[in-house]
């Protein structure tokens, strides 16, 4: 079966560096001609998209919540098959769960057996990140920190200071990164980047100061077994429709779309392009994203609207979640001005500065005799206050939230982007209504 290299890259907290040091990585590693294959944990949407353009194969997510243990390290072994190397970049504190450290990055390492290489902030200390370095590399067993990456390191002595914590606690170093080469987000939209540019600046510090050669050795590893995630899916006759585009729909899991394709044909769909829903659509999936930074353009896209209006009158199948759900609502009030949607559904949505208010966490529901896993992550709301509900929505510690499930005929829709995972069929959600 063979070795590559495959490691986890997780910090002591959020802020450390590790997404610089990802991307660079991959950026260094492409450029020597490997095929990398880049993972992200948790429900992530924008650093996908940045890995994706580094290694030019599609991120993935991993997320145990959502998921669970077999879908995930299925995931892991479709994905990357034919890669030379694999790198998960961890979310948050690498002990950070959904319940003390379930779910976390560190508990990904564990359910796929891979090595961490831990990236720590050192710039506001030095000999103080012994005792912090001795409980990250002891605390669990079951997870095998290959060694550590110290980041915004302010000089030579510095330096030796760090190498000296290294010595003392029997931790590989794989280098430094200078304080100059942290990087940076300079655009932002709800704090999330939506710019995916070049990294050369940091590829550069890496190559001149990360023995990557060393740590691609150290973190060596069998290859994962291939497994398919979706087993027994059923077939979709018709065009199944995906509306995608650069911002009002672009929160999108990889793993979606090659569900789609595993159960019939895909075609995408631009709303903002102003053309018509293909006549023999069977299933019209509308991801989240954020349309009201393109509400002008999708209200003008009167034929799009105007057909997929005409299909959820005939019954057509339609899943949407957040954006997607947005858009199919009678219109979304945003500073400047109030635009005309869908109407679809019979509500109103403002994203307005003055009415945003943040919604963020997993979520649980029951729907058609199963059980549903997601997260949430917007500003925007009903105007009117939160709709009736076709079911009760949960957090992770089983406390009903308000978020509203919508149905109406074959139309499923929420602010929840749903997980479909390995378990569960989009058209699954249909059952009840199709009989």
């Amino acid at each position: 079966m063979g070795n590559i290299p495959q490691f986890v890259i997780a910090a002591p907290s959020s802020g450390a560096g590790k997404t610089t040091v990802a991307r660079g990585l991959m950026s260094l590693l492409r450029g020597h001609g490997l095929a990398v294959q880049p993972f992200k944990c948790g429900p992530d949407y924008i650093d996908t998209k940045f890995h994706a353009a580094v290694c030019g194969r599609p991120s993935v997510n991993l997320d145990l919540f959502m998921a669970g243990e077999r879908h995930v390290r299925a995931l892991y072994g479709h994905y990357s098959a034919g890669a030379d190397v694999c790198v998960v970049e961890g979310m948050m504190g690498m002990y950070d769960g959904y319940d003390r450290s379930l779910g976390s990055t560190a508990d990904i390492a564990r359910v796929l057996g891979l090595p961490v290489v831990l990236v720590a902030d050192a710039r506001s200390a030095a000999y103080s990140l012994a005792p912090l370095l001795y409980g990250f590399t002891r605390f669990d067993s079951s997870v095998t920190v290959a060694g550590v990456i110290f980041n915004k390191v302010g000089s030579e002595r510095h330096r030796q200071m760090l190498l000296r914590v290294c010595s003392d606690l029997g931790i590989e170093c794989f280098g430094f990164l200078p304080r100059r080469a942290s990087g940076g987000h300079p655009s932002r939209y709800l704090g999330l980047d939506f710019s995916v540019g070049a990294a050369d600046d940091v590829t550069a510090a890496i190559d001149d100061n990360i023995d990557w050669r060393r740590l691609l050795a150290a973190v060596s590893r069998p290859c994962p077994d291939k497994v398919s995630p979706w087993s027994g899916l059923p077939c979709i006759g018709g065009n199944i429709v995906v509306a995608r585009s650069d911002e009002a729909f672009s929160f999108l899991y990889q793993e979606h779309i090659d569900m789609l394709r595993a159960m019939g044909r895909v075609t995408v769909l631009d709303p903002e392009s102003d053309e018509p829903l293909p006549a023999d659509t069977s299933l019209l999936y509308l991801p989240g994203g954020y349309p009201e930074n393109r509400a002008s353009e999708l209200s003008a896209a009167r034929r799009t609207i105007n057909s997929i209006c005409a299909y959820a009158g005939r019954g057509g199948r339609v899943l949407a979640e957040c954006g997607g759900m947005m858009y199919l609502c009678r219109s979304i009030a945003t500073d400047d001005g109030v635009h005309e949607m869908a109407g679809v559904l019979p509500h109103d949505i403002t994203a307005r500065t003055a009415d945003r208010r943040l919604s963020l966490g997993y979520r649980r529901f029951a729907l058609a005799g199963r059980t549903v896993s997601g997260h949430e992550f917007h500003y925007s709301r009903f105007a009117c206050g939160e709709p009736q509900s076709i079911t009760q929505v949960y957090n992770t510690a089983g406390e009903p939230v308000s978020s509203a499930i919508l149905r109406t005929g074959n139309v499923i829709a929420g602010y929840t982007h749903v997980y479909w995972g390995g378990e569960i069929a989009p058209t699954d959600f249909f059952g009840a209504v199709d009989e």
